[in-house]
């Protein structure tokens, strides 16, 4: 006589204990990501920075950095005490962030420079005003007299109102594009700002001892040497090797450092893409 054999059912086949465990598990975890999901913050506004910054208070709020800013216009994110302010982008894109609000940097800034003012009273200049006696309008001056070879500072220029014929055509119109330049000649206190007047810093003198290095494919030597001119970041200065006497063509890229080889045409193209890939 044959017995029935019973088989367990391909459902039936994990422990129940163990299944009811493993159905707890997802059920945790399925809260868990709901938990997530609510404690995440809404997606972020995107916002624009306005093209000239300005504070009339001395409290700096997200309104007056940002256009598009909303109900977090009223934010204050930075105090100022001068006739300008200047604040590190970064910090400025996690106040935003933290606000509800997106800034991508697209230009890359650093620093963001915020001027007393309003925007009600901007001080502007149009064609028919220009030529006219006793017209006015705002231009980066300098906020104090610099000496030949001073680094500008950000605090070193302010926004103006000069007449009209004292300013240059040609004069920066952003505060970012000048601080950290040096001043090729003496500057005095209230005058506008010239690109002109203006050079990279010098970062090699003659008779310097500078370190050369050759750069290629992911090999570097070095070899020291004097500098026989004085060089600003991205300019060409001819080093002669203290060991052969050899005179070397590179391009001075720090204090004291300078490339030859492939990485100096880099170095000299776009000097500040070189230095933050180094």
């Amino acid at each position: 006589m044959m017995r029935a054999v019973y088989r367990r059912p391909a459902f039936e086949v994990m422990p129940r204990r163990r299944r009811a465990r493993i159905g707890m598990g997802a059920t945790a975890l399925a809260a868990l990501i709901i938990a997530v999901i609510a404690a995440t913050p809404a997606m972020s506004s995107p916002v624009s920075l306005l093209a000239s910054p300005m504070d009339d208070d001395g409290s700096i709020t997200l309104g007056e950095l940002f256009d598009g800013a909303g109900a977090a216009a009223s934010v204050v994110v930075a105090r100022r005490s001068g006739p300008t302010a200047v604040l590190d982008a970064a910090h400025v894109q996690a106040a935003a962030a933290r606000a509800g609000l997106h800034w991508s940097n697209p230009t890359g800034l650093r620093r963001i420079v915020v001027r007393q003012g309003s925007t009600g009273g901007v001080l502007t200049q149009t064609a028919a005003s220009a030529g006219r006696p006793g017209a006015t309008v705002e231009v980066l001056t300098y906020a104090r007299s610099l000496a030949s070879g001073d680094v500008i500072q950000p605090e070193d220029v302010i926004w103006s109102a000069v007449q009209a014929h004292q300013a240059s055509a040609g004069g920066p119109q952003d505060a970012e594009s000048v601080i950290g330049l040096s001043a090729r000649r003496p500057l005095r206190a209230g005058t506008p700002v010239q690109s002109r007047d203006l050079t990279t810093p010098q970062v090699i003198a003659r008779g310097d001892m500078v370190q050369v290095a050759f750069i290629s494919g992911g090999v570097s030597l070095t070899v020291t040497g004097r500098a026989a001119r004085n060089a600003a970041v991205g300019e060409a200065v001819v080093v002669t090797n203290i060991e052969s006497g050899r005179a070397i063509d590179a391009v001075a890229v720090g204090p004291g450092q300078a490339v030859t080889g492939p990485a100096a045409h880099a170095a000299r193209t776009n000097p500040q893409q070189f230095a933050a890939l180094r």
